[in-house]
């Protein structure tokens, strides 16, 4: 079994404002460790349910936040941006046999995490066929791109609920949950120990059907948080300027949409 892992921070348990995601607040060194944590619980869960190979994807701001010293001997990490379209899922192929996601978050404009947002402030909604989507949405997408399943997610309970109606029988452990911009969350131990039996779970019996559905063509509509943005890349080929803060792309293949998305978020 082969296994690949997406890293985000933002729905690391107990994570409640941005300076505790941000690379040089002091506030972030805490926060880095939590992430990894979680990570290596995820892996750990992962080797127990048989997995030989775990690749896993550094996927927050700098793609330079976990601490590799903490990582199993097993594993391998891709660090920093290439530029490839697959972006938070870089790395996966058809050998693998399971996606993961650790420190996910709620899509912008949701309430269940003071740190929800899709890849950028400067997206105040991104929409996949007319439904809003998050970045595991995305994600899971480009997943099914190569055939693998999606099987866990960790992070906010807003967000794992949408994953459960996205992807049927996913396992999700909630780290936290959003109030305004207060959270209520697992403190740390407790959220490793919910990710590591969850996603030993998840890859016992048959998960091979865990998979969205991808439809035979795709409409991606971004609204911007201003008109300057959608201007500005409105000259992407393909690309309808619908509204003053909005364009829209459609294409026949997710992949073309993932491409736009690499250049105009």
């Amino acid at each position: 079994m082969k296994v690949f892992i997406s890293a985000d921070i933002e729905g690391t348990a107990g994570i409640t404002a941005w300076d505790e995601a941000k690379k040089g607040q002091p506030e972030y060194l805490e926060f880095r460790e939590y992430m990894t944590d979680e990570l290596v619980a995820a892996c750990e869960g992962a080797r127990a349910a048989g997995a030989k190979e775990v690749v896993v994807k550094d996927a927050h701001s700098t793609a330079r936040n976990l601490i590799l010293s903490k990582l199993p001997a097993y594993v391998s990490v891709i660090r920093g941006w290439s530029g490839h379209p697959d972006e938070m899922m870089f790395g996966i192929d058809k050998s693998f046999s399971a996606a993961l996601y650790v420190g996910y978050h709620s899509k912008a404009g949701a309430d269940a995490n003071p740190l929800a947002h899709t890849l950028s402030g400067s997206v105040s909604r991104l929409l996949i066929n007319g439904e809003v989507a998050s970045e595991f949405t995305l994600n899971s997408l480009c997943a099914a791109r190569y055939n693998v399943p999606s099987v866990f997610l960790a992070g906010d309970a807003g967000m794992c609920a949408e994953a459960e109606t996205e992807v049927p029988g996913i396992v999700t452990a909630a780290t936290g949950q959003g109030f305004g911009p207060a959270t209520k969350s697992l403190v740390p131990a407790a959220a490793v120990g919910a990710i590591r039996e969850g996603v030993e779970r998840a890859l016992w019996g048959h998960y091979e059907m865990r998979l969205p559905k991808l439809p035979q063509s795709f409409e991606l509509v971004v609204e911007y948080t201003n008109p300057t943005d959608a201007y500005k890349w409105s000259w992407y080929p393909g690309m309808e300027h619908v509204a003053p803060r909005m364009l829209r792309l459609r294409a026949a293949e997710y992949f073309e949409i993932q491409r736009a998305i690499r250049f105009i978020v």
